[in-house]
């Protein structure tokens, strides 16, 4: 029954937005020390924007190009990119991109890097992706679209960039600062023409840890689907807490969750993706501490037709058959369509 579960817990979830942490982690005592940027972490921010507006300037930023007289519309798929300042890449091409500071959120990071970097103001639509190097280094890329400003010009360059533009073109025609703004581009393109998830964008709840709460299911092909709980305390859903150790720092996300599965299931389990449902970050969360609590879907898939889940090491964690159709539904469709934001190590 649906009182044997965390139904206001799982409806949150599911619905891109968060829940109390807590203080209780399943798996590994949870570190010590907290999460601060610029000490054990580093929080980057990037942004996809396509043009709007019919009216504005199109300037060539290929070297000769053309930049008088301006052509009088640009494509409502011109991408705004930025020309590099920085000595060590000055003169490529980027997205907007850069460092979140202690005492900022998430999103007013990615909306300052914008203003800085293109001089356009704007207001964020989804997450596209979440890309990690281990908890050291996570990058948080955003679909936005601009509000307002003026586009930086080449008068206006400064030490946070030359010049911005919106290009139409292939963004390989350009000295490219790295290749890996062109998979967030395909991302952000393939999101415009038919969203893979619902739009998600980070809760303002706080976190002094980097951890992650788990929504890990089985569905076998009847139809039959169960969600696995943790039994310390009310029924909840696991909660695993990322270590700030020198080895920890650079073990992927993906890495704390299998080690949940490996640690309570029976035999080996067979994991599929991970995939981001959403995030919770406040600005100076307790003690000043800069955690994020991702909230992360994983199922497990069955080793025969018709079985049942795994079988549990112990009484730590319980599976939940979910038989209410609305509930059933929800999860089943976010895991045939793989309707989550995509996380790369």
């Amino acid at each position: 029954p649906m009182a044997e579960a965390p139904a206001a817990e799982l409806d949150a979830v599911l619905g891109g937005g968060g829940w109390d942490v807590g203080v209780t982690f399943e798996g590994d005592p949870p570190p010590a020390v907290p999460i601060r940027l610029g000490k054990n972490t580093c929080y980057v921010v990037l942004a996809v924007l396509f043009n709007e507006e019919v009216r504005q300037p199109l300037r060539d930023p290929r070297p000769g190009g053309t930049r008088c007289p301006p052509v009088p519309s640009v494509p409502q798929d011109a991408v705004l990119l930025v020309q590099e300042a920085k000595p060590e890449c000055r003169g490529e091409w980027y997205l907007p991109a850069g460092r979140m500071e202690p005492g900022e959120s998430i999103v007013a990071a990615m909306r300052r890097e914008v203003k800085e970097e293109t001089g356009l103001e704007c207001e964020p639509l989804t997450l596209l992706a979440l890309e990690e190097r281990g908890q050291a280094w996570i990058r948080f890329a955003f679909l936005a679209r601009p509000t307002g400003g003026t586009l930086k010009t080449l008068e206006e360059a400064d030490a946070e960039s030359l010049q911005a533009v919106w290009w139409a073109g292939d963004p390989r025609a350009l000295p490219l600062r790295a290749p890996d703004i062109l998979p967030v581009l395909d991302l952000a393109t393939r999101y415009r023409r038919s969203p893979p998830h619902p739009p998600t964008l980070p809760q303002e709840l706080p976190c002094a840890l980097l951890s992650l709460r788990l929504l890990v299911t089985f569905a076998n092909d009847a139809g039959d689907l169960w969600v696995l709980l943790g039994t310390a305390g009310t029924p909840h859903l696991p909660m695993v807490a990322c270590g700030t150790s020198p080895a920890e720092l650079h073990r992927g996300l993906r890495l704390h969750a299998l080690q949940l599965l490996w640690d309570c299931l029976l035999p080996d389990p067979r994991p599929g993706p991970l995939g981001l449902l959403g995030l919770q970050h406040r600005a100076g969360g307790p003690g000043g501490a800069d955690g994020i609590c991702f909230n992360v879907l994983l199922s497990i898939l069955p080793g025969s037709p018709g079985t049942g889940p795994p079988e549990l090491r112990g009484p730590a964690f319980r599976w939940w058959h979910v038989e209410e159709e609305s509930l059933r539904g929800r999860i089943l469709q976010r895991l045939r369509t793989a309707a989550t934001v995509p996380i790369r190590s």
